[in-house]
């Protein structure tokens, strides 16, 4: 097993729910109010911080974005954040 995982249990209550042990929320990031994700593959189920995934999600999708707009360098991006600043200023 690997040196930061460890086993957490927890009861099914006759509604369904289920509490996630504090060690288990204090990994994911997550507070009251916050919301997970569900992720079933196969007969595994993953839990993960819905704000997380979502931003991991997004970041996937970019994945070489910049490359094929042409943005090799900072330079690039800044000049191009340059440009959509004058359009903005000069509507």
């Amino acid at each position: 097993m690997l040196a930061n995982a460890f086993i957490d249990n927890a009861k099914v209550m006759a509604k369904g729910q289920v509490t996630i042990p504090k060690d288990v929320r204090e990994v994911l990031g997550v507070a009251s109010g916050d919301r997970i994700t569900f992720i079933v593959e196969g007969n595994s189920v993953r839990i993960v911080n819905s704000a997380i995934y979502a931003m991991q999600m997004l970041q996937n999708e970019m994945t070489g974005e910049a490359e094929r707009a042409g943005l090799t360098s900072d330079d690039d991006v800044m000049a191009l954040v340059r440009e959509l600043r004058d359009e903005d200023d000069n509507e």
